[in-house]
């Protein structure tokens, strides 16, 4: 398979699976747990659905950082529940170690000006 990206990244993985039984917020903090870096967009990885989506993963691949994602076009609940518990509105969402970094635009420029990658480094 052609990669015109030149990006390679297999450490990344989606989760599809979610205890549906659990309440809302555990549900949420649950998939937070699952790994140190978290992004909720719309799409996957290999598919996502929105460009802004589509540059955060670019951008976590060039870092070649291992992480899931999670498809919040999937489940409405928690696509909703995500925008109450963190108290943003928009998808993507990028988490480090359980906290909320960002969006695209803060992950973007984190990015550009290198903060982005010493957060990480150091988390």
């Amino acid at each position: 398979m052609s990669n015109s990206f030149n990006v390679i990244n297999n450490d990344i993985q989606e989760i599809s699976e979610l205890d549906k039984s659990q309440e809302l917020k555990t549900q949420i903090e649950t998939l937070l747990g699952s790994s140190k870096v978290v992004l909720f967009m719309k799409g996957n990885a290999e598919m996502p659905m929105c460009g802004f989506s589509a540059n955060t993963v670019a951008i976590l691949k060039h870092l070649a950082v291992p992480f899931k994602t999670f498809n919040i076009l999937n489940d409405p609940e928690i696509r909703q529940g995500l925008k109450d518990f963190s108290n943003w509105p928009t998808f993507p969402q990028l988490y480090v170690g359980g906290k909320l970094i960002g969006g695209n635009d803060i992950v973007t420029e984190m990015y550009q000006s290198g903060e982005l990658q010493e957060f990480l480094k150091n988390s």
